[in-house]
């Protein structure tokens, strides 16, 4: 009797090849013959160079700072291998872009739950990605999701490369990374620290009108023009609502102490690095030896660089191969890349096979 399996095909966006090309490499198999590319009206055009037809189809697709073009190059290779026939499509998006926009805030949507539905009508039947923003952004899909770790490769990185990491701190950039945090100094039997209050001085508040008082009247004259009519309810109340009390964060704060040690920060993306680096120099100032910044996202948007190479503060960024770097972040001697490829290939091979998951989260905790 023939083997049931469907054959596999590993595709390729334009994001990431180079983690594209480490993962079927450890795999063990070639890049699917896909071609994709923009044409000269700037639209994206995905032609398939092989048939497909029954086939396990794997698309490998990051995030990165072409992002808007990534998710549309994305759901184009899924819609194309669904119309040709595959058997089963798996989106392989090692950081799943607008991860961040997974709740309402103020008058914003949760666009995470638009692109989760984009994705899931285009095709895909399962979904490998790592270090979500949110746990809660697993629900937003319609289909099986994995949602890898890299703890055991940053962990790695920190027992190989500080000789004396029991004399490392943990430090959460803020409360509610806690949970993170903490997770790792376990593993590694090291105290953790909290940093709470506010970084530098809030912007001002955008009046939106939630919490803004009633409207008052406007007197012209010996005659009274009223702003808007005053608000009813279907029934009086004895006592009156009380008001919104505003949230207004203490300054910067440490809670732990870091007094001697190595201070590594941890948070699941690192974006705008200024906020890192005025950390660091917080940190400094509490008596740390060095700052790490560690992450297993590095998005290192603006001017990153320039930043990370000029701060007297901060010491080293590690981070993951994600999200793919430009030529000058990949030089700066302040930043390493960990590379999770092989995460990835595993997480293939036992799909494919029908094998258990398991073994990739074990004694691993819900970050």
């Amino acid at each position: 009797m023939g083997d049931p399996r469907a054959p596999m095909v590993l595709f390729a966006g334009q994001s990431h090849p180079s983690l594209a090309e480490d993962i079927a490499g450890h795999v063990g198999v070639k890049l699917g013959d896909i071609l994709v590319h923009n044409i000269s009206s700037t639209e994206t055009e995905v032609k398939l160079q092989e048939s497909i037809r029954g086939k396990e189809v794997f698309i490998i697709q990051s995030g990165s700072k072409r992002v808007n073009n990534d998710v549309f190059e994305l759901l184009t290779m899924v819609y194309a291998c669904k119309t040709s026939s595959a058997r089963k499509i798996v989106a392989v998006i090692p950081y799943l872009p607008y991860s961040k926009q997974c709740r309402m805030r103020r008058r914003a949507c949760i666009t995470s739950k638009l692109l989760a539905k984009l994705m899931c009508n285009a095709g895909i039947n399962h979904l490998i990605t790592m270090d979500l923003h949110q746990r809660e952004i697993h629900g937003f899909f319609d289909c099986s999701v994995d949602n890898l770790r890299s703890s055991p490769f940053l962990l790695q990185y920190v027992l190989d490369n500080i000789p004396n990491y029991r004399e490392c701190v943990m430090v959460a950039k803020h409360p509610s990374s806690t949970r993170r945090v903490s997770s790792y100094a376990e593993r590694l039997r090291v105290n953790f620290a909290v940093v709470h209050g506010e970084l530098k001085e809030e912007e001002e508040r955008e009046v939106d009108g939630r919490t803004s008082p009633p409207p008052t009247p406007i007197h012209i004259g010996n005659g009274t023009l009223p702003i808007v009519a005053p608000a009813t309810f279907a029934c009086s109340f004895p006592t009156p609502i009380p008001p919104y009390q505003q949230k207004i964060k203490p300054s910067l704060s440490l809670v732990g102490s870091v007094q001697g040690k190595i201070a590594i920060m941890l948070d699941d993306i690192i974006d705008d690095v200024e906020p890192w680096c005025l950390l660091a120099g917080f940190l400094k100032e509490q008596g740390a030896q060095k700052v790490y910044a560690m992450a297993p996202h590095g998005i290192l948007s603006g001017n990153a660089l320039e930043l990370i190479n000029s701060s007297a503060s901060l010491d080293q960024v590690v981070i993951t191969n994600t999200v793919p770097l430009s030529n000058g972040l990949a030089m700066s001697p302040k930043i390493h890349v960990v590379d999770v490829s092989k995460m990835f290939a595993e997480a293939i091979r036992r799909i494919h096979n029908g094998e258990s998951m398991s073994a990739l989260f074990t004694n691993i905790t819900e970050d």
